[in-house]
């Protein structure tokens, strides 16, 4: 690695949110010269610096790129392009860009790249509710990295210094990685959500108490995937080829949103094909595909 982009120069994070206050304050913890933060808000600017600490500074995106020539762009996707343009305006040859979105390519960088930044993406395969728990789960975590070659050497030196690992995404395929990282996170959670919205249904009780009640059959059920592969941990009607199982349930379902019914039958086409990889016959298959098939 080359001095160039190992030396500690001075970062500045532009985005004042989740991400920003995360990876502002475990890479100053990790030794990084973390100098500044800017948003479009001051306050919230103001208060990322202090969650980040070590005399961060709360700057304007205006001012930013005129501070430092060492930049990690953490703001919503639909922000980006507007902030990369403000950014422009003060930028100073020789600089590196990062920015944090996991779907998005290089497309709305040509602004800073005309300014002679060398620009990449660094994206934190981790799921981030809150700067706090952001802050705990950085840490030896997997982050997904692209662009220049400069930049692309900097967010390998700061996972580096994380702990963590970085995976290479090839262009054009960062909107995939971030579909894949999508279903394993939020789908997982509006699965969770369904399965707790109809066990309240079936026992009169709330969904709260649902979802207290699934907590241990979803946290097993997770941990064995993880552990074993989803493969060799699946289980179930699905996996035994129990039809009439699964014609209860989609008859039960009437009873349900329709959305949930469709999810049932969507998610059950994947399960069923993992039966299939495990062995199922397909004259057991057949008749449970052509059931989810009548739904969708």
């Amino acid at each position: 690695m080359t001095t160039t982009t190992n030396c500690l120069k001075p970062i500045g994070i532009a985005g004042s949110g989740r991400v920003a206050r995360a990876l502002g304050r475990v890479l100053g913890e990790r030794g990084e010269r973390v100098a500044c933060i800017a948003s479009r808000d001051s306050e919230r600017a103001a208060e990322a610096a202090e969650f980040i600490g070590g005399g961060v500074e709360a700057v304007s995106y205006a001012a930013l790129a005129g501070k430092v020539r060492r930049l990690i762009i953490a703001v919503p996707d639909g922000a980006l392009k507007s902030v990369i343009e403000t950014l422009s305006l003060s930028a100073r040859r020789g600089g590196i860009a990062l920015h944090t979105s996991g779907a998005r390519e290089l497309e709305d960088f040509a602004p800073l790249q005309a300014a002679g930044f060398a620009c990449g993406t660094l994206h934190p395969l981790q799921t981030i509710a809150s700067p706090e728990q952001g802050y705990a789960v950085l840490l030896g975590a997997t982050f997904a990295v692209s662009g220049d070659d400069v930049a692309v050497e900097w967010a390998r030196h700061l996972v580096k210094q994380l702990g963590g690992n970085a995976v290479t995404i090839p262009a054009g395929q960062r909107p995939l990685y971030h579909a894949a990282a999508v279903m394993a996170s939020n789908y997982s959670l509006a699965l969770l959500d369904a399965a707790s919205e109809l066990m309240a249904l079936a026992t009169d009780t709330s969904q709260d108490e649902a979802l207290r009640m699934l907590a241990p059959l979803a946290r097993a059920a997770l941990e064995n995937g993880l552990e074993r592969g989803p493969l060799a941990a699946l289980t179930g009607p699905i996996e035994r080829g129990d039809t009439g199982t699964v014609e209860l349930h989609l008859s039960a379902l009437g009873a349900a949103p329709e959305r949930i019914r469709m999810l049932y039958a969507a998610a059950g086409l994947q399960t069923l094909d993992l039966a299939r990889r495990k062995g199922l016959a397909e004259a057991a298959a057949g008749p449970i595909e052509r059931q989810f098939r009548e739904i969708l």
